[in-house]
């Protein structure tokens, strides 16, 4: 049970601790893709610790589970884990209780997908309805772009098998070819780096456990860093200037440049794109990488420890 309580503490400290601390660095918005990269590294490393902790406190609990868990393993690697009968109707709560934490999770992540398809299928629905297929079109052609008669300048992207590009005509009279190049060039960014996955994610763990700061920061992190790396795919291939008016062309009508609201990030979004900060030095980039990938490794190394030491012995 030791093991156990060690994993508990780590992922609880670092559940409490890694907001903080990656609220305090500034590279993120020069780096979107990096920073969505170490979120996930962190999230997934408060998860194993619960995984871990939950298997060795089934283990310690019910012989069964013992037998799942250390069944390929020789006897010494049992014995260094010091699993005691006397610790059984903690090691059982301990993991009933992360049992349940674990259903829960993956009921939040059901719920979440399950809404996002409903709400795509009427999306879809909606737009058939507005925008109906020609007679030579595929019925499962990706990628589609579709035109909507509609005096408000918009764009938007509706994942799926069948993805769908969305511009309205407000939009096509508003922007000049190549910002509408950017726009589309923004929202295929979406698409190809399946930043849909993310989202569910990210708020299937924070509704499922808004006490959790982890989990409520990365849903927030994930909604802002998602656009700032598709900015960055559409400034890339027509420049930073023609993504930031295509921008502020699509929002302007919308206030958002004078009040808080759903588009509140627009401005500073925009503004990162006029005054881009320096970029991390390849080198600097590629050893941020590699610490974040090390991060899931620590609940491992601690779970494995005492059976590695064995082992060598």
């Amino acid at each position: 049970m030791v093991i156990a309580i060690t994993l508990l503490v780590l992922g609880a400290l670092t559940a409490a601790t890694a907001p903080r601390l990656l609220a305090r660095v500034s590279w993120p918005d020069r780096e979107p893709v990096l920073a969505l990269w170490v979120w996930q590294c962190v999230v997934a490393a408060v998860l194993l610790c619960c995984v871990l902790a939950m298997a060795l406190s089934g283990a310690a609990a019910w012989q069964g589970v013992r037998g799942q868990v250390f069944a390929p393993a020789p006897s010494q690697v049992v014995d260094a884990y010091a699993l005691h009968p006397e610790g059984q109707s903690w090691a059982a709560a301990v993991a009933v209780l992360l049992a349940c934490g674990g259903a829960w999770t993956a009921v939040m992540l059901t719920r979440e997908v399950r809404a996002a398809r409903a709400a795509r299928r009427r999306r879809h629905a909606e737009l058939l309805a507005r925008a109906p297929r020609l007679p030579w079109e595929a019925a499962d052609a990706g990628d589609r772009l579709v035109v909507l008669e509609d005096e408000r300048p918009d764009a938007w992207l509706l994942p799926g098998p069948t993805g769908r590009l969305v511009i309205t005509t407000g939009a096509l009279r508003r922007l000049n070819r190549r910002q509408l190049d950017a726009v589309l060039a923004h929202e295929r960014g979406h698409a190809r780096a399946r930043h849909h996955w993310l989202l569910h994610c990210s708020g299937a763990l924070a509704s499922g456990f808004p006490l959790v700061p982890v989990f409520d920061a990365f849903r927030q992190q994930v909604h802002r860093l998602v656009e700032l790396a598709a900015d960055d795919v559409a400034s890339r291939r027509f420049g930073r200037l023609t993504t930031a008016l295509a921008l502020v062309g699509l929002n302007e009508d919308r206030g958002v440049f004078a009040h808080e609201g759903h588009h509140a990030q627009v401005p500073q979004r925009v503004h990162r794109l006029l005054t881009p900060g320096e970029r991390l030095t390849a080198a600097r980039r590629l050893r941020l990488t590699a610490l974040a990938t090390l991060v899931p490794a620590v609940p491992l190394l601690v779970a494995f420890a005492p059976g590695l030491r064995a082992l060598g012995g």
